[in-house]
């Protein structure tokens, strides 16, 4: 783990476990709304509270997620917390083992999909629905011309804008802030 609380996955395994579907949404859910009980999570996620806490071991066996007992009223309840503020990962790191690697390609595609998948929902909302926020949301898009080198220091500085946002204080009893999602991706590519 670096000093953000960042944690580097460099196993395949919980690389798996974290690329599930299912569970990449729990682990936004906990990003989003911090520590929250299993069945406050399968509500949130349209999940029965059994395949939820299914879901929450798999992500404590990969040291995903942690119980956070401190928080719960009773002994039936079952709170849970993210182990780290995020994670990151490189598909080089399973270059070399072909499960390894098989892997890291499914997990770089569901990513994509998942990603997709919020942005798409976003669309699909009215433009009632939609609210102040219409005239706020944004893409954007751009064609460069980069070496590696190059690529890499702007995905440095792009992280870099994105994390001094993400580490602002929390929002006041008057604030109207939302979650709201933002991605980047940066690649090689042809028109």
């Amino acid at each position: 783990m670096d000093t953000a609380g960042i944690r580097q996955i460099t196993d395949s395994r919980v690389l798996a476990a974290m690329s599930h579907p299912l569970r990449r949404r729990m682990l936004d859910v906990l990003k989003v709304h911090g520590p929250s009980t299993v069945s406050a999570v399968a509500g949130l996620t349209a999940q029965s509270v059994a395949n939820a806490s299914h879901h929450f071991r798999v992500l404590h066996r990969s040291g995903l997620v942690e119980a956070a007992p401190e928080l719960a009223r009773d002994g039936r309840e079952r709170w849970w917390k993210l182990a780290s503020t995020g994670q990151r990962w490189s598909s080089l790191d399973f270059a070399t083992d072909p499960a390894g690697a098989a892997v890291a390609e499914a997990a770089e595609s569901l990513n994509l999909d998942h990603h997709v998948r919020i942005v798409r929902a976003w669309l699909s909302r009215s433009g009632e629905s939609r609210g102040d926020w219409a005239g706020s949301a944004f893409s954007t898009s751009y064609w460069l011309h980069l070496t590696p080198e190059e690529l890499a220091q702007l995905s440095g500085e792009l992280s870099a804008v994105l994390d001094r946002w993400s580490n602002r204080p929390p929002p006041g009893e008057d604030d109207e802030r939302q979650p709201v999602f933002v991605f980047a991706y940066g690649q090689p590519g042809e028109p």
